[in-house]
């Protein structure tokens, strides 16, 4: 079961993966000395999805620690769809992951 700890400590792996991927961007557009076209880069698209992951699970926390201090600003749906809500994007998150690493080790079999 997932402790406190354990998802901040989570989250701020997330957010530092976030952070190097916005400096991996600025290193790239310094290198190749052009402006954006106005389209969304890559890093962009892997930050963005970074960032929602990350919301969605603080979302979840913050909903199962008001059910559990006893308020009423929480309803056990909400914290069940929640849950759900995040386990759905991890696993999709992961799925990405995989099939990137997957492309990669393809690329790298590929003869020069």
């Amino acid at each position: 079961m997932a402790t406190p700890g354990l998802a901040a400590n989570a989250y701020a792996q997330m957010a530092r993966i976030t952070d190097a991927a916005a400096g991996i961007k600025r290193t790239a557009a310094g290198i190749a000395g052009t402006a954006d076209q106005g389209g969304q880069t890559f890093t962009d698209m892997l930050k963005d999805a970074l960032g929602s992951v990350r919301q969605t699970g603080a979302k979840s926390d913050a909903q199962a620690r008001a059910l559990a201090s006893g308020g009423n600003k929480a309803d056990l749906v909400d914290v069940v769809t929640a849950v759900a809500e995040t386990e759905t994007a991890v696993n999709t998150l992961v799925s990405v992951r995989d099939k990137v690493v997957a492309a990669y080790q393809q690329i790298m079999q590929m003869p020069i």
